[in-house]
């Protein structure tokens, strides 16, 4: 089976945007500006491309590129924040209909084992 010359060139462009997403992670503590130059030649390779799906996907690299970059240089994220409030929502899905808010709490701060903070507030 033969590919179209876009899906060849798409897939061509996310094996370069993979290859250089690994290499920053591991260069961009120290180098930041060689990663910054080359997302900026990765962009200019997907404009060149002109497949709009691909170049609608840059948006956020422009828009957060800062952020982005920062993330190579500093290796922190918010996954383990986000991760208690994903296991919050399914409990709170499930746990429709609590009549008390004070038991809604608890089952929360329980599941994530932090039932030793009694005088935590919320907001």
């Amino acid at each position: 089976l033969s590919m179209s010359p876009e899906l060849r060139k798409a897939y061509e462009l996310k094996e370069a945007y993979c290859t250089w997403f690994e290499k920053a992670k591991i260069i961009g503590s120290n180098q930041i500006a060689q990663v910054k130059q080359e997302l900026k030649d990765y962009c200019e390779n997907v404009e060149e491309a002109g497949i709009p799906e691909m170049i609608q996907a840059l948006k956020p690299f422009k828009n957060w590129q800062t952020e982005i970059l920062n993330s190579f240089v500093f290796g922190y994220n918010n996954g383990f924040i986000e991760g208690l409030n994903n296991k919050t929502k399914v409990i709170k899905r499930n746990a429709y209909g609590i009549p008390r808010y004070d038991r809604f709490r608890y089952k929360i701060l329980l599941s994530q084992q932090l039932k030793h903070i009694q005088d935590f507030q919320v907001g």
